[in-house]
């Protein structure tokens, strides 16, 4: 799975195009529901030459559709998918992501992308990392309580002979095989110490590594799965700022990927309760001071003004439309238009710019009924 962060997304809040292309759709982990996702992707090419036309002439409207149309018959891209695909394109850009999320199937084609489904994602609140270790390997995994998959490492050692090399610590073995069979290799003289050595280098590579390329950029909170045993050694050499107390004590070799979520879950979920009431009460505190808002103007002038602290967004909600990101003004519009996209995203880009907060919340949660929640520095 690609990773990306929120820093990733500032980059794509920068002017890009018009037009800028946002096609997300609802995708499938498994045959044979995953043979209809082709099939939808392509019907979505077509809405986006349909809506494209509207505006572009077709010289300009072609460079355009070749940036997708390579994918439309890829047979191994449409057999590793996740719960949900992100395309992004303007004419001097294209980006795919997966998600680990369903997506409502849309297509927008305006002068800004729609980024609330990713927002959702690299908001979310229930966003964490797992660091699987063992003695001799490491794997790291993002997600959410509904799904998780592999991430691949950046410059982090996944074995320890990746680590360590030929600078491991002499293991002094002999070898005894008989003919024709694979050796047998035997510990001689082989100290304890020796080999707690090698695993504190790769433990302590593993932690540079993550945090460096993985934490820092993603700021997602990171869970420790692994041995008892080997709990102690990591945190007591680790310097990750990201490493949650708490842990799930397990061989993570030796359990499904679906029950290793659950276990992690089952410690995730309070901190992630918690930190939605937090934010909650901070917003109700900031309304009896007049510095709490939830009127969708008063938030657009307060965001492009660099007020808003904290923005709660309600997901899967909509409003079709755009802000003024000078005046902050909100001008109502259709998502079929080619210039409109949706107030709530532009909302989210807006206190994003200016260094705020955006959590992105379950309706359930929301303190108020509009779809935003905004607490204001001033």
């Amino acid at each position: 799975m690609r990773q990306f962060s929120t820093h990733q997304l500032l980059s794509l809040l920068d002017k890009h195009g018009p037009p800028c292309i946002s096609l997300y759709q609802y995708t499938h982990r498994h045959h044979p529901d995953s043979l209809q996702d082709p099939i939808r992707y392509r019907n979505l090419l077509r809405q986006m030459e349909g809506s494209l036309l509207q505006k572009y002439d077709r010289k300009e409207v072609r460079p355009l559709l070749e940036k997708f149309q390579p994918l439309s018959h890829d047979e191994e891209f449409w057999n590793h998918r996740t719960d949900g695909l992100a395309m992004l394109a303007a004419p001097d850009l294209f980006e795919v992501f997966e998600l680990q999320r369903p997506v409502q199937e849309n297509l927008i084609v305006a002068d800004t992308f729609y980024l609330k489904p990713l927002l959702r994602i690299s908001q979310s609140a229930d966003r964490f990392q797992i660091l699987c270790l063992t003695r001799d390997s490491a794997q790291l995994f993002e997600g959410n309580r509904d799904a998780f998959d592999p991430v691949e490492l950046i410059d982090t050692p996944a074995t320890l002979t990746e680590a360590l090399g030929t600078d491991l610590t002499p293991q002094h073995q002999s070898v005894r095989s008989a003919a024709g069979q694979t050796p047998i290799y035997h510990g001689v003289g082989q100290k304890k110490e020796e080999m707690d050595r090698d695993r504190d280098r790769f433990f302590r590579a593993v932690d540079r590594g993550v945090m460096e390329n993985h934490s820092k950029p993603t700021e997602l909170p990171l869970m420790l799965a692994a041995l008892k045993e080997y709990h102690t050694p990591f945190r007591n050499l680790s310097r990750n700022p990201y490493l949650l107390s708490m842990g799930v004590d397990v061989d993570p070799g030796a359990i499904g990927l679906d029950e290793l979520r659950a276990l992690a879950w089952e410690q995730m979920e309070p901190l992630y309760l918690e930190r939605l009431a937090v934010l909650v009460r901070e917003y109700e505190v900031a309304r009896a001071r007049q510095l709490g808002f939830d009127d969708v103007a008063e938030v657009a002038a307060a965001a492009v003004a660099g007020r808003v602290q904290n923005l709660l967004v309600e997901a899967d909600r909509q409003i079709p439309g755009r802000v003024d990101p000078q005046s902050g003004r909100i001008e109502p519009g259709a998502l079929g238009d080619p210039e409109i996209g949706d107030v709530l995203s532009d909302l989210a880009a807006a206190v994003l710019r200016m260094k705020g907060q955006v959590v992105i919340v379950p309706k359930e949660r929301m303190p108020s009924t509009t779809g935003v929640a905004a607490t204001c520095r001033f």
